[in-house]
């Protein structure tokens, strides 16, 4: 019996490609498209970097606006600082009000708010001022400052200190507070009344008169005020007074003359000038007739 093969069933034998997997695989196990789902743009938070070419072309301007916008700014400040100087006074009125606001020290016996003391003044200071108030039980303080625009003298500025420090009566009754202003030379001492009682106003007045101005005005500051504080000490522990500095002779010697030294020139001054006259008019006249009897 014969078997006649149709053209189509040679097909895949004469056929040198093979078949696709595709047919050959169930629709549940082929593989999806090749052609992807539409998905959203990846984006990149870098920024490009324009080329060269996509530079803006008005670059070199804004550069110029830069400068000159800068420029303002710093000639506007200067101008500002010029016609505005920073107030020396204002700085001295801050630190006098800053002495009253931040109260007594606590670790020493002075406040040097002008800087003018050394080292070694606080540090005997302290020995003697500690020595005394375990002893006696007063406490004395030192306050130096530049400038006073507050209160018109020491006096009222030291007032003010006790005050604003030891508010009640029973706190600043044996409390002493010198302040020393180096600008205006001076100086002044208040305190409650067992401290101006110990201390005397003999010894009050003298070392206010003598030995805050008198050195200061010397800007011998560390010695005007470890001199008070001495005087002070003594004064409380019922010692002779050291007294105060001595004072210089600052006479001068006078460029004019005494009435007799003005009379004695004036009589060798008229001489002179005789002198001169007489010479003046003899000697041509002399010359003259010596030519005429020649002739």
């Amino acid at each position: 019996m014969e078997t006649i093969l149709s053209a189509h069933s040679y097909y895949p034998l004469l056929n040198h490609k093979t078949s696709s997997p595709r047919a050959l695989l169930s629709p549940s196990v082929q593989p999806r498209s090749t052609s992807l789902p539409s998905r959203k743009p990846v984006t990149s938070s870098l920024k490009r970097h324009p080329s060269q070419l996509e530079k803006p072309s008005f670059a070199l301007p804004k550069n110029w606006f830069s400068h000159i916008h800068h420029g303002a700014a710093a000639l506007a400040l200067s101008l500002a600082l010029s016609f505005c100087p920073v107030s020396v006074s204002g700085i001295a009125a801050a630190s006098e009000f800053d002495v009253l606001n931040e109260g007594p020290p606590k670790d020493s016996y002075v406040v040097d708010d002008a800087g003018v003391l050394s080292r070694i003044t606080k540090s005997d200071l302290k020995r003697l001022l500690s020595d005394l108030e375990s002893r006696k039980n007063f406490h004395i303080n030192f306050v130096t400052v530049r400038k006073l625009t507050s209160k018109a003298d020491a006096f009222e500025y030291a007032d003010q200190v006790l005050e604003r420090w030891y508010p009640s009566v029973e706190e600043g009754d044996n409390k002493g507070i010198v302040v020393l202003v180096t600008s205006q030379k001076e100086g002044a001492i208040t305190g409650g009344p067992s401290f101006v009682k110990a201390v005397g106003e003999n010894v009050l007045d003298a070392t206010v008169s003598e030995n805050l101005p008198v050195l200061a005005t010397d800007e011998k500051y560390n010695e005007a005020v470890y001199s008070t504080a001495n005087r002070l000490v003594a004064a409380i522990d019922g010692l002779p007074d050291p007294g105060g500095p001595q004072l210089k002779d600052n006479k001068r010697e006078s460029n004019f003359k005494t009435r007799e030294e003005t009379e004695e020139k004036r009589g060798q001054f008229s001489l002179v000038v005789g002198g001169l006259l007489v010479i003046a008019f003899v000697v041509p006249m002399a010359q003259y007739y010596a030519y005429v009897s020649r002739k």
